[in-house]
Formats: structure tokens, sequence, C-alpha cells
């Protein structure tokens, strides 16, 4: 009997996080116990394909609601370790879980109000295969783990979005987002990890995304592939703009990406410091079927990709230190997904959400006015989310079936706030229907807009415009 008693009284341990190099079973582990510890905002789940050798994708989620879509809550997700010998971002996510789920308990307000108005996935290990081959062989080769057990580089295996989009541009066809449906040819096979991101990048409203890397420091920002083919040169994406600003919002936040005084990273390394820590991605070298790029022609998810460091493989006594100089970075990143305007689409009569619904932008900012050639959709409840930076702007949505609605808005983004909420009632743009048979009383304008629905004509005016846009950009 006493020593029944005995196993009683004995404490529980709480989870602490432990700095190492987490190994595939024990990363698992780990998301468990944060859940463990936070089972009310948080989900531990897995992708919908395994690696080739058979390992989970395990994503943990931190929501209010977890593992629910919630409308006008905005959808953000990190993803690491897409390169097997890439290593770093994996602890990095591991402990912004632990962190995120230890200053929610702790009443931390920030915390808490990220959290609660944000649906937030980490998925710390995309190649977890590549990973075991780049700790099996000491994790200091340069290559060695870098692609899947298939021998793959998963950040060149989606399809490439980038050239039938450029298409567009030149064939001045009105299509410029959601273009998977336009894939009518592989260069190669996708793989399994590929296809898991894929699906959840298809089946998931994210609005705003970064994937991390190792071997250089600097947060790099679309357009991933040139234009002409050439292997580099600036490839400026319809909202470059924005894309800047949310590489910036990484990199000034880090401890010294921001900085022209950090060593190069290799002999022959360029300081990106000296352009604030960010740079175009086809300006630094193009990237054909790179997952970055993918989000933001397949989907409404605008993706940075954020090289991390020199070192692709740090030892792990240098792990706590890397969390300190990315810690403010990581956080005020997610704030981001606050940016712009949200609001949801509805049908004015019966008020019933409308999804796939369109909506356009065009910035009226001072004497620089151009149209933004890159629309966004409504998703399952009619809302949407578009991020933008601080000015003026003409928004319009539209749907086959209605008459579009345009609202000019102003854009401030003030600090850890929700976005700015922007609705639109859209009315149906059937043909008017007349009592005395005679045509009396039909407002001939309103039929002549609903036979010759508003957003062609504007269709024709942004795309006459396209050419030169990109020729000649905005400052």
């Amino acid at each position: 009997m006493f020593k029944i008693l005995a196993i009683l009284v004995i404490p529980i341990v709480a989870y602490a996080f432990e700095w190492k190099h987490h190994d595939n079973k024990e990363l698992k582990t780990v998301l468990d116990a944060i859940h463990e510890k936070c089972p009310t905002i948080t989900r531990v789940y897995q992708l919908s394909h395994s690696s080739i050798r058979g390992v989970p994708l395990y994503v943990i989620e931190f929501a209010s609601k977890p593992g629910k879509h919630t409308p006008l809550v905005p959808e953000f997700k990190y993803i690491a370790n897409m390169h097997g010998n890439e290593v770093l971002g994996r602890e990095l996510l591991l402990k912004l879980a632990d962190y995120l789920c230890d200053k929610y308990n702790e009443g931390n307000a920030e915390a808490q109000k990220l959290i609660e108005t944000t649906r937030i996935h980490l998925l710390p290990c995309m190649n977890p295969d590549g990973w075991q081959v780049a700790t099996d062989t000491g994790g200091k080769d340069y290559l060695l783990g870098r692609t899947n057990n298939h021998s793959i580089d998963l950040n060149r295996n989606f399809p490439d979005l980038d050239r039938i989009m450029f298409s567009n541009e030149l064939g001045h066809l009105e299509h410029n987002n959601h273009l998977l449906s336009m894939v009518d040819r592989l260069t190669q096979p996708i793989q399994p990890e590929t296809r898991s991101v894929i699906e959840w990048i298809m089946t998931t409203p994210f609005v705003l995304s970064a994937n991390f890397h190792g071997g250089d420091l600097v947060a790099n920002y679309p357009y991933d592939e040139s234009r002409s083919g050439s292997t580099t040169e600036y490839s400026r994406s319809p909202d470059d703009e924005t894309f800047r600003h949310l590489a910036q919002a990484y990199s000034t936040n880090h401890a010294d990406m921001w900085s022209p005084n950090h060593e190069p990273c290799g002999l022959m390394g360029y300081n990106f410091g000296k352009q604030g820590g960010i740079t175009n991605g086809a300006a630094w070298y193009s990237v054909p079927g790179g997952m970055q790029d993918f989000n933001y022609l397949s989907s409404n998810d605008f993706e940075i990709t954020v090289e991390l460091g020199c070192e692709k493989y740090p030892d792990a006594d240098q792990l706590e230190n890397e969390w300190e100089r990315n810690k403010d970075a990581l956080l005020a990143y997610m704030w981001e997904v606050h940016s712009g305007i949200k609001g949801q689409i509805k049908d004015a009569v019966t008020g019933k959400p409308i999804p796939h619904a369109i909506i356009h932008v065009r910035n009226i900012t001072g004497n620089n006015v151009y149209d933004i050639m890159h629309d966004v959709t409504s998703v399952h409840d009619g809302d949407y989310y578009r991020l933008l930076t601080p000015g003026d702007y003409e928004v319009t949505a539209y749907k086959d079936g209605y008459l579009p609605k345009t609202q000019p808005i102003q854009v401030f983004n003030p600090a850890h706030t929700e976005a700015r909420r922007v609705d639109f009632e859209l009315v149906s743009n059937l043909p008017p229907v007349t009592l005395d048979g005679y045509g009396n009383g039909i407002d001939y304008e309103a039929y002549h807009d609903a036979m010759n629905p508003r957003p062609n004509d504007l269709s024709k005016r942004w795309y006459q415009v396209l050419l030169k846009q990109y020729h000649n950009p905005p400052n």
C-alpha cells in the first residue's frame, strides 16, 4: 500500500523545450507535448501524403477554433526544412509553437490577440527524408540531403505557373490568378511531399506565408522566375510594392539581416544588407517551379522565402542564439497577415455570401495611379483578404451574374490591429421585370449595364495598361 501511495504523490513534470536537433520522431513528440499544454487553441494534424519513406508531414495549428476556417479570420502558414539539409527553420518553428503556447497560457496580451484573430499553421519539416540523409552524413555537406528520397529538389517540383502568367501578360489574357487549372504539362512527376503542400494550399484559404531555407541571409520575394528566361533579372510581380514591404517586415525585425555591416556568406557572397536585407528572387537567380511563386499564382496566398543564415546545419549550441536573432522577425511577419483590407461579399437581396467573387484593386495614391494586375477571390463564406501597403485605392468586387461595385478606400495598417473591413453587397444583373408589358418604368441604363457587364469593359482597360505597367513600372 505504501508503494502505491508513493507513486500517487510523485509530481507531474511539465514539458520543457530542449534546444537540440529533434529527429523525425521527436518532432511529433514535441508537437504533441505543446498540444497537451494548450489543448483548446492547438491542433496537431498531418498533410494528405507522407514522404517517400513514409514519414508523415506534421502541422501544428493555433486558433481560437482549431480545425475550422472562421470567416474574417485570416489564415497564415510557415513552412521549414523544404531542403532537408537546411535545418534551422525546423527548430525555430518548433520553438515558435512552444513560445506561442506558453505566452498564451501566461496571459500575454499580444500572443492572445494574435491567436484569437489569426489561424496559424506551422509545418516544421516538409522533407523529413532529406533531413535524415543530411543528419546521417554529418550535416555539413552543402548538397547531401537537399533533395527528397527520389533525388528531387522540392523547390523545383511545383507546376511552373510563372510561364503561364507571363504568357497571359503577353497575350493580353485576363487570367491573372488561380492559374493551376491552366497547367497542361509537367516537367517532372509531382512528388508526394509537393502534392501534400499543393492540396493544402488549394483547400486552405491562406493569406500570407513564408518558407525557410539556409545558405544565405536575406528575405526573398516574387517573382522567383525571370520573364525572359535569363539566369538573373528583376522579375516584378503586380504586387511588387507589397512584397517588398513584407520582406522588409522580416528583415528589419531580424537581428542583422538588414545591416550592411555583417559578413556575406562565402568567399564570393553578397551582403544583401546593402539593400535592406531583401531581394527579388529572379534578380538573385531564377527558380522555375518554386513554391513561393506557386502560392501567389495558384491561390490568394502571398509568400516570401527567408534565408536564415550562412550555415545550413548549425551546431545545436547555436540554436538558442538563432532563436533570439529571429524571434521578433517571426512574430512581426505574422502580424502582416492583418495588413490591407478584408471583408465579406454578399448578395444584396438575399444576404447570402458570394464565394469566388473577384476583388480588383486600383492604386490611386497621389499621381501614381495604376491597376494592380493581380486579383484575389472571396472564399467559402464570401470572405476575402487583400494585402496592401498604406495608400489610397479603388476596390472593385464583381462576379458573373452580378453588377460590379467599386468603393474608394484608404489603408493605414496600424501595428497589431486587424485589417480594415470593407464589405460589398452585389446586385444581380438580371434584366428588370415590367408589369405593363410595354416597357414603361425600365431603367434603360441599368438594363444596358446588365446586358454589357462593366467587368468586361474594366478588364479591357486593365489589360491595355498591363504591358506598359511592366515596362514602365511605378516607382
